[in-house]
């Protein structure tokens, strides 16, 4: 029988994004957190479900995200019967520091000292339970003040990802020596043999008084927009509408506005079948195979292909002796591209963003 956790845990989730990266799928008004991607649920609604499975003591979500997407975060929660706390909509995005800011700010006028499970909306968690185990861990390191990330065990040199250098062990978790930046190939490969690093998930937990203080401390400026935002906030039915002051907080992440700064950080390992599912490779990894390596969504049709993935959201999708390629189809486009290049399709969406203002 597991120990009762006495603690007000609040999911705060980010679902900002402008859906660049899995073009032509993913677009402005319906950016990745949006789609079933790897299962008949969308990225943000396995995101909820997941937060939610993680134990009887976590209140209702907090959702940030902007004007155009509220509806469609009202909907998506609706569906799967979770009922926010609020949707917090963003005058414009100033990046990760300040959204997590206000919902810091807001936790504390419906909870008395939360500890606060901020998760991006887009990410793919195979293994729900060891990411519900993890976050337990986390939680006993939150609570003595400490600022936790979670660190995915790499099972590759990814050079994609930033890294974190693991400190002291304190018994399920780790004081953070340092972040590095995304690495060369080589230095990868390094980090993965030396078996002390962990990718930066971009996942936090800690205590809202804990992140209000560290945000006084090292970006006071941006505290300050954050309390005036919040302060001047309209409340509408379920949306709650931050006031303009938000726009003159500075634009900042976390990583760089508070952990990178705080003498707090801790990781903890996650081993749960993370991807933050960054391009249409990275959606290829985790997935589901044939024989052949290949993964198949919709109407397809393959003869001698391996390694691909190819996807149809309506039309027969047919493909012949194919390696290593990424084939999408939808209503008004088709992407053919070599999986290598994956990280290219914001090329495409920047060159038809020019060809429309033309």
């Amino acid at each position: 029988m597991k120990p009762k956790i006495d603690v007000t845990l609040v999911p705060l989730i980010l679902s900002g994004g402008s859906g660049t990266r899995l073009w032509p799928m993913s677009r402005e008004q319906t950016p990745k957190q949006f789609l079933p991607l790897v299962t008949q649920l969308s990225l943000l609604q396995e995101t909820l479900q997941r937060a939610r499975g993680v134990g009887p003591f976590v209140e209702r979500p907090l959702i940030v995200c902007n004007e155009a997407h509220r509806f469609l975060v009202a909907e998506q929660a609706r569906a799967i019967s979770i009922e926010p706390r609020g949707i917090v909509l963003e005058p414009a995005g100033r990046n990760t520091a300040p959204a997590v800011g206000v919902g810091a700010l807001l936790a504390q006028s419906f909870a008395t000292d939360p500890l606060l499970l901020v998760l991006p909306a887009d990410h793919v968690i195979l293994d729900a339970g060891a990411f519900a185990a993890a976050v337990r861990v986390g939680i006993a390191a939150a609570r003595d003040g400490n600022l936790v990330t979670f660190g995915v065990v790499p099972d590759k040199p990814e050079t994609g990802y930033g890294y974190i250098a693991r400190g002291d062990d304190r018994g399920g978790w780790f004081g953070v020596e340092r972040f590095v930046e995304k690495p060369d190939l080589r230095t990868a490969q390094s980090y993965l043999d030396s078996g002390r690093y962990y990718w930066n998930s971009g996942m936090f937990l800690f205590a809202a008084s804990t992140y209000l203080r560290e945000l006084e401390t090292h970006a006071p400026a941006m505290l300050d927009a954050c309390k005036r935002a919040v302060a001047d906030a309209a409340v509408d039915a379920d949306f709650t509408r931050l006031g303009r002051a938000f726009l003159g907080s500075p634009s900042n992440s976390i990583d760089y506005a508070v952990m990178e700064k705080t003498t707090r950080a801790a990781v903890v390992p996650l081993s749960a079948g993370w991807s933050d599912v960054g391009s249409w490779t990275a959606l290829h990894d985790v997935l589901t195979k044939d024989a052949d390596g290949n993964v198949t969504v919709g109407d397809v049709l393959l003869e001698s292909c391996t390694r691909s993935y190819v996807a149809s959201s309506g039309r027969t999708v047919a493909a012949i002796g194919l390696d290593d390629v990424v084939v999408v189809e939808t209503k008004d486009a088709v992407l053919v591209m070599s999986r290598a290049q994956a990280q290219d399709v914001k090329k495409i969406v920047e060159a038809l963003k020019k060809r429309e203002k033309g």
